[in-house]
Formats: C-alpha cells, structure tokens, sequence
C-alpha cells in the first residue's frame, strides 16, 4: 500500500491548521478547505488528484477544523492560499 500523501494535523498545536495547510502546499496539494476533496481535479489531466483514501483522511481532517474551529479554518488556511497563488503576504496577518 502506497504511504499517504496527506499530512497528519496536529490539533494539540495552537498552529496545527497553518501548519497543515503550509504542508499541504509544500506538496502540490493545496486546496480551498470549503472545496470537497473528491471535487478536485488535475487541469492538465482531467483525473482527480486525491485518492478515495485520500478524499476520505483529508476531508475527516477539515470536518473535525471545522467542527472545532469554525470560520477560523478559513482564517488558518487564507494566507498560505495567497502565498501559493503568488501574493506575498506575512502568515501572522
């Protein structure tokens, strides 16, 4: 069985979300945490990037953000989004 490639979230660190997030950015993985895992799609291919093993550990990670943190993992997860997307934002703003 193939490792996966989902990073583990440690919710005992004040900043387990920003650190999740900045993860999954450093591995090409990054998406909006509203967005399903299953919805996403590679563009060059047209295949979805996440594994259904994948969809499923992902997706349990952002329901228990959202179920303990609210908005705020919109919050944890704007400025790593941004820095992806090429704007140069400070991760403490």
């Amino acid at each position: 069985m193939n490792a996966s490639r989902i990073p583990s979230y440690d919710r005992s660190n004040p900043d387990g979300m920003v650190i999740w997030f900045a993860e999954m950015s450093r591995r090409g993985l990054l998406f909006h945490p509203e967005d399903s895992p299953e919805s996403i799609i590679e563009c060059a291919s047209g295949s979805r990037v996440f594994t259904d093993a994948e969809c499923e550990e992902s997706g349990n990670i952002l329901r228990a953000m959202f179920a303990e943190h609210g908005d705020g993992v919109i919050d944890a997860c704007y400025p790593v989004f941004m820095r992806a997307c090429g704007q140069d934002i400070a991760l403490d703003s």
